[in-house]
């Protein structure tokens, strides 16, 4: 008999948006109203937990709308707080969204997430920043310092954006040194030789982390592919993969007993060692010279 009640899952809305040319603060903050407007549609008709769209949802990922970030990036609290926050306190939800953020020292590409009382619960400035293929972010912005995690119905969740998906040291510190069950991955995946490479590394910090992955890429002809994995997969239990290019979506579940059967069945997260720094065995290299 299946015992699973509703505070052993957490429901998620994963929104695989398409993102319009936002070179203006008018055409940004447009999108933005529109965008509210289909989460509020979509929160109305079935129950929602979370919400998380994509990495830098409210301007285009382009060298024009990074050009014009003195106009579109903005604080904590500016147009993008503020349209997330209405949403939030209509649809009693949490909500975690990546906006540009200007900060004291420069510019940063944030994740900031608002609870369902529309207050703000706290942000991650993106570590690892992309500068190779179509990317070009280190010409822009600075790196973050800081991890950042929160609680929606005892499951805790934390960011991280884009690129820093290939660090594994991140997601390993989040699972084992924070306790961490679900990783936010919000992206800006553009089809370039780069592309290709992005979901194994999302399955790979998914499996090795026992921790549920929510690798959400932007929606158009040169985006998509989203991904939603678990803390386990094989031959019968798949990621859920979203459209290659249309807007999608999807309603997810994250569920306690997945993350808690998959480390008691494959339990090699116990066997790590606090560190591997560990002595090379040169006498047993000596041997081998002496004994050739």
């Amino acid at each position: 008999m299946n015992s699973m009640t509703e505070a052993d899952r957490l429901r998620l809305l994963a929104c695989q948006a398409a993102v319009p040319q936002t070179t203006s603060r008018a055409e940004r903050d447009a999108h933005l109203a529109a965008l509210s407007a289909k989460v509020r549609d979509r929160c109305s008709g079935e129950p929602v937990d979370l919400v998380v769209p994509p990495e830098l949802v409210s301007i285009d990922h382009s060298r024009a709308a990074f050009d014009r970030l003195n106009d579109l990036a903005e604080p904590l609290d500016g147009p993008s707080f503020e349209h997330r926050r209405q949403v939030a306190r209509v649809c009693h939800v949490h909500i975690a969204y990546s906006f540009p953020r200007r900060a004291s020292d420069g510019y940063r590409i944030s994740s900031t997430t608002v609870r369902p009382s529309g207050d703000l619960e706290g942000s991650y400035d993106k570590i690892h920043l992309a500068q190779y293929g179509a990317s070009m972010e280190k010409e822009y912005n600075e790196g973050g310092d800081e991890l950042f995690l929160f609680e929606v119905k005892g499951f805790k969740a934390a960011p991280i954006i884009c690129c820093d998906i290939r660090i594994p040291e991140l997601c390993r510190a989040l699972t084992v040194d924070h306790g961490v069950d679900l990783i936010l991955h919000p992206s800006a995946y553009y089809r370039d030789e780069f592309f290709y490479s992005w979901h194994a590394f999302a399955i790979s910090r998914a499996i090795e982390n026992q921790v549920y992955f929510l690798s959400l890429n932007r929606a158009g002809e040169n985006f998509g592919g989203s991904i939603f994995c678990s803390p386990w997969m094989d031959e019968t239990c798949e990621p859920v993969r979203f459209s290659d290019q249309d807007e999608q979506f999807l309603s997810l579940a994250v569920e306690r007993r997945q993350i808690s059967d998959a480390r008691k069945r494959y339990s090699f997260l116990v066997d790590r060692r606090d560190h591997y720094g560990l002595p090379l065995n040169r006498a047993g290299n000596r041997e081998r010279q002496a004994g050739g």
